[in-house]
């Protein structure tokens, strides 16, 4: 056995690959390459089944031991025409030896099932990548619909990448003979067949995926055993073909994790598991009012199938419907949740202004997406952050809090339950299409890490009259926390009165008093600004000299990744920057004005035009420079690094 180093490879964005290790015994096998990190993107017809191939080496991927995070990118249209440039659906992850952040800004491999995919993704291939290529569907019709005049495997238009053409869809065909299908059912099965190729390629483990296979298939066998087939068949292709004389290895991140279990999870999953979680630390049991709407509609089937943890679904006949029901159920005395996003929010402004009057518990989950109007529902954005703070009619602050990273979806939740069900309000979850869809690994906590949510629920009289006489007034309030009580209907003694026209101090009765409504509507804001919540937190590592940066990046949501990630490289090129992100956008933390004003330049990147720096101006007097991004895409790291070099040296 003989090993030697090679010189790093560099992508197209100008960092390192890492090192790669070539190792071989001189007896004719294959060259065994080992590398740090890798990029890889399967894209197709939406009908190719390029997401269920990503997950599949996602979980193989997660199962090894490596970091990872993904990308999941599809057409909004149930079902575009095959093999055009709306209908390409597309799978990316990165997967590292090391801590990650973002599923990368260029892919080292491109799987293209058609012309279309091709064409769709190549510009964002760098030279010298590989490229494979199912050549079957590479006739004239597919290539015209797209407009290529020529084929390019044959025109020389891609001699600046490593082309791997493989006729997939032959090969699967061939491999499946025995099964007796009819070529087009034979077909459906070229995913895996390309699973398995890139399955061999990479290392990756295979039992979990032809488990998965026999158990998704469990009802139809004869097709469980033809994908399976179709998937070794693949992964036998990579180990005998002459075309492929190079096979990669990408060791665990031992090193990037802390001790403990972990699972791969999407943002979705996780804020689902969260909100199952926060109801059982509160000893309530979660009401889930909805209407389907991408990109929430997986938290409604998820939590649909945990009734065991006290869960109750209802999928309501639209918006409104999902949450009134919702907000009846926190009246009743559960933990309410509605799902939505963007339209959605518009929808179900005035209940939620309704939950401000009236003071209850209720946690209002905004995946956010690509507007206005219906807009891009399949891809990202960040642009509900004012909808989310001012969108409602009278003064009716709502907290806001948002995850940072798919994981970190599980934490984001219960945060978001503490402050409800202290302080009685309705409150913002707000994710996003990158965060939700998204994926990554996720230390399982222990239940001794979870935070106690329980509340107590009003039980008797709170308050003596003149004469003496005790009554019930729901809207006395917590001295330290501003909150009334909770009363659950039916109690005794406790019966009152509650609806949207403006409370009497204390009593809850109807008032239309100027005086009492100026005190009302400070109150309820006071409740707001004086919600507990971290400072935040900034990175600013000293320099050689002890002088920190003069620069700050400020970033909130899903930016998290590709800024830390930027910053990283901006380190690394030797300049000094400072990071911080937030968590809790309404109220903001204590210490933000103070660290805002401890940097000459305040940079915020947002995928909106500039919705958070408009915020932070208004209340904190900061120039705060907006980088802003409506792609309907992630930033890119290498991008945001080039912003930030170019304003530390402005």
């Amino acid at each position: 056995m003989t090993s030697q180093v090679s010189s790093p490879a560099e992508q197209a964005d100008g960092t390192l690959v890492g090192e790669q290790r070539t190792s071989g015994d001189g007896s004719g096998d294959k060259e065994v390459r080992r590398l740090d990190r890798v990029i890889i993107r399967f894209a197709g017809d939406s009908g190719d089944g390029m997401q269920l191939t990503g997950d599949r080496f996602t979980s193989e991927t997660a199962s090894f031991g490596n970091d990872l995070s993904t990308l999941p990118n599809f057409p909004a249209e149930i079902r575009a025409p095959a093999g055009t440039l709306p209908g390409v659906s597309s799978f990316q992850l990165h997967f590292a030896d090391h801590d990650i952040l973002t599923p990368g800004d260029a892919p080292n491999v491109l799987v293209a099932m058609n012309p279309a995919a091709l064409k769709a993704n190549l510009a964002d291939v760098p030279r010298g990548a590989d490229i494979i290529v199912n050549t079957d569907e590479f006739t004239k019709r597919p290539m015209a619909k797209v407009g290529y005049a020529t084929n390019p495997l044959e025109d020389g238009s891609l001699e600046a990448y490593s082309v791997h053409p493989v006729p997939l869809t032959t090969l699967t065909v061939e491999a499946l003979k025995e099964f007796g299908l009819s070529r087009k059912e034979a077909e459906r099965s070229k995913n895996m067949f390309a699973l398995g190729l890139l399955s061999w390629m990479y290392h990756r483990p295979t039992e979990g995926t032809e488990k998965f296979l026999r158990a998704k298939f469990a009802k139809k066998p004869d097709i469980a055993e033809a994908n399976v087939t179709a998937f070794r068949a693949g992964w036998n292709f990579g180990e005998t073909t002459e075309d492929f004389a190079v096979s990669y290895e990408v060791a665990p991140a031992t090193k990037a994790f802390p001790t403990g279990t972990y699972r791969n999870i999407s943002g979705n999953l996780a804020l689902s598991y969260g909100l199952v979680a926060a109801g059982q630390q509160a000893d309530l049991p979660v009401y889930l009012g909805s209407y389907p709407i991408t990109p929430a509609s997986d938290i409604l089937h998820e939590l649909s199938k945990h009734k065991n943890f006290g869960v109750r679904t209802f999928q309501a006949e639209d918006e409104i419907a999902a949450i009134g029901a919702a907000l009846g159920a926190a009246f009743g005395g559960q933990l309410a949740v509605t799902t939505t996003s963007g339209p959605g929010v518009a929808l179900k402004s005035e209940t939620i202004g309704l939950a401000v009057s009236l003071e209850l518990p209720l946690l209002v989950v905004a995946i956010q997406r690509g507007g206005p109007s219906t807009g891009l529902p399949t891809k990202t954005e960040q642009a509900d952050l004012l909808q989310a703070m001012y969108g409602r009619n009278g003064e009716a602050p709502v907290p806001i809090v948002a995850p940072k990273t798919p994981a970190d979806c599980f934490d984001a939740a219960l945060d978001a339950a503490r402050i409800a069900l202290t302080y009685r309000t309705p409150v913002f979850l707000l994710s996003d299409g990158y965060l939700a869809n998204g994926s990554e690994p996720w230390r399982i906590p222990d239940l001794d890490e979870l935070p106690d949510l329980r509340v107590q629920f009003a039980s008797g009289p709170n308050h003596q009259l003149a004469d003496g006489t005790e009554v019930f007034w729901p809207y006395k309030r917590d001295e330290q926390t501003l909150a009334r009580p909770w009363a659950v209907p039916g109690t005794p003694g406790l019966e009152h009165r509650i609806g949207g026209i403006e409370k009497q101090d204390g009593t809850g009765n109807i008032s239309y008093d100027p005086a009492n409504h100026d005190f009302m509507v400070r109150t309820r804001q006071a409740k707001i600004d004086g919600i507990e919540v971290p400072d935040v937190e900034v990175d600013d590592p000293a320099g050689e000299t002890g002088e920190g940066a003069s620069t700050l990046v400020l970033g909130w949501g899903s930016t998290y990744g590709p800024i830390t990630a930027a910053v990283r490289r901006v380190r690394g090129a030797g300049e000094r920057i400072a990071q911080a992100h937030l968590r809790h956008l309404n109220p903001f933390p204590g210490n933000l004005g103070e660290v805002l004003a401890r940097y000459d330049k305040v940079i915020v990147p947002e995928m909106n035009l500039g919705q958070l720096s408009t915020l932070l101006r208004a209340k904190y007097l900061v120039d705060a420079r907006s980088h802003t991004q409506v792609s309907g895409m992630p930033f890119k790291a290498e991008q945001l690094a080039e912003v930030f070099k170019e304003a530390i040296n402005d």
